[in-house]
């Protein structure tokens, strides 16, 4: 019971960082489960499920909240829905020795991703009004589906810093738009799952309460959306995401690391995630000191000169 009321704080807390962030469910999701010993394939297959529900219940918080360009999802959803498919076949066919370290480092790459991204420049606002370029949703979509089946999460860190970065749609909208086209990739995922590892090796309790937290998060997530400091949230999963992943490769055959160098590097870990978190702080306080000081000008700008 212990073990279950904790995975549905994990699904509550991981659907509230992704509706958020429009990334991060799958990734911090899959790593507390690797941590715990979970097959990779299983704990791949057992998010996918749980984010069928999630996604869903995210999908139409954010439309009621107006986050959802519905062209942008189908157009990065169905080769999303492709990538994912063939990326859980692919998983499946792996043994576990092999796919842990594999799922780990992907993990890895994509934790640092976030550190870095969230906490050097937040979410990315100096390309509002580019165009968004039609033939570049459906490699994005093929490429962010097929990591996100292989390594337990990776369609919002993916496709949301892409989509963020071509400027065409605003930063909630981005969000909005790739937590919905995620319910396509989940549904995808799940099948390819199913049909590699079969329906004996997903512990369907665990399904169920992640998606009953991620359920329950979904709707304060997307109204957080506004109001959140993504900065600081993106800083602090993006080292949560790097420390248990780099605890578990240095526990695998691949380094085997001694209990020596396993202490040393947590540390470093520990103190650059710190040092990320208290950056990310001053400056999104800096930046809302720096807006504040500007509305007085921009407003008195607008007004207009008094006739000579």
């Amino acid at each position: 019971m212990r073990a279950l009321i904790l995975l549905a704080l994990v699904g509550f807390a991981a659907q509230l960082v992704d509706g958020s962030l429009g990334m991060a469910y799958g990734v911090t999701s899959t790593t507390l489960l690797l941590a715990v010993g979970t097959n990779p394939a299983a704990a791949s297959a057992t998010i996918h499920l749980a984010e069928i529900g999630t996604t869903l219940a995210s999908g139409v918080s954010h439309w009621r909240f107006n986050n959802v360009d519905w062209k942008v999802v189908a157009k990065i959803g169905i080769p999303g829905a492709i990538g994912a498919f063939a990326g859980a076949t692919f998983l499946s066919s792996l043994s576990t020795e092999s796919a842990a370290p594999v799922m780990s480092l992907i993990l890895l790459t994509l934790g640092a991703y976030v550190l870095i991204r969230f906490t050097v420049a937040g979410l990315p606002r100096e390309n509002l009004g580019k165009p968004l370029r039609k033939r570049f949703l459906a490699p994005l979509g093929l490429v962010a589906g097929f990591v996100d089946a292989t390594g337990g999460g990776g369609w919002g860190p993916v496709g949301t810093p892409a989509l963020l970065a071509s400027g065409r749609i605003p930063p909630r909208k981005v969000i909005g738009s790739v937590d919905a086209g995620e319910f396509l990739v989940a549904v995808a995922a799940s099948a390819g799952f199913l049909i590699g590892i079969g329906s004996e090796k997903i512990d369907f309790a665990w399904v169920g309460v992640l998606l009953l937290g991620g359920v329950i998060a979904a709707p304060i997530a997307a109204w957080l959306v506004r109001h959140i400091p993504p900065r600081i949230l993106g800083s602090a999963v993006g080292g949560m995401i790097i420390f248990t992943n780099v605890r578990t490769l240095l526990r695998s055959d691949w380094i085997a690391a001694s209990a020596t160098v396993q202490s040393l590097t947590y540390v470093v870990v520990a103190v650059v995630w710190a040092a990320a978190i208290v950056y990310s702080v001053r400056a999104w306080r800096r930046d809302k000191a720096l807006e504040a000081e500007l509305k007085p000008l921009s407003a008195a700008e607008q007004e207009p000169t008094p006739a000579a």
